[in-house]
């Protein structure tokens, strides 16, 4: 986890300053997104990788020299499995982390949401479209640039299955964020005003450790 994660991090950094034009369209016309080229922190991505490339696996020893590996996106396809490889591991990471601790597995059930997100518009997208350059740029405005070019092509906002996704990401912060503060604010003091209220409790305790009624109470109201 951790080597996939570092690379994708220092590579991403790298990239992000100082990476030349990429030839994302395969057609000799290079489109610049590191800050050496020009850009600032809004304009500046991870250009894809070229489409002459595809969908083939493009590491550095495929290409004939370094700047023919830059200059053909070779950095988007590094960055991007390295990072998929490395929150799939995580995912993992919160399982053990959870089971060691006598939890249930649903915090790292709940990450594969995300995950699954990001490897749909990395990497099931790119290879459904038959290349990586169709996959979405590492940068602010290339993220946006995505959006609009997915929907001009696809109308994803009326495809019911988005429509359900949105809903659910917007109605799970909702009810996270409702949640979360009711409960911390009817938490049962065991502590006094000058310990944190954190002292009073320990993990896997029996008694409660919150009002429920008074909760309930609230949000009934």
């Amino acid at each position: 986890m951790i080597p996939t994660l570092l690379t994708a991090t220092s590579v991403f950094i790298i990239a992000f300053v100082a990476a030349p034009p990429v030839d994302i369209d395969g057609i000799r016309e290079p489109v610049a997104g590191s800050l050496l080229y020009g850009n600032n922190i809004i304009s500046g991505a991870i250009i894809p990788s070229s489409a002459a490339i595809g969908i083939h696996f493009y590491p550095i020893w495929e290409a004939a020299s370094l700047d023919e590996w830059l200059y053909n996106g070779g950095p988007y396809q590094l960055i991007v499995l390295h990072f998929l490889l490395g929150v799939c591991c995580y995912i993992g990471r919160e399982w053990e982390l959870s089971y060691r601790l006598g939890m249930r597995p649903w915090i790292s059930v709940a990450f594969t949401a995300p995950v699954a997100a990001a490897a749909a518009v990395f990497l099931v997208y790119p290879i459904g479209q038959g290349s990586f350059s169709d996959g979405m740029p590492l940068g602010i405005s290339g993220t946006f640039n995505f959006m609009l070019v997915f929907q001009a092509e696809h109308n994803i906002l009326m495809h019911p299955f988005h429509q359900l996704g949105v809903a659910g990401v917007f109605g799970g912060s909702l009810f996270s964020a409702m949640h979360g503060s009711l409960v911390t604010s009817s938490l049962i003091r065991e502590t006094t005003e000058n310990e944190s209220a954190n002292n009073g409790y320990k993990f896997g305790q029996e008694e409660e450790t919150y009002n429920i009624v008074a909760a309930h109470g609230y949000f009934g109201r």
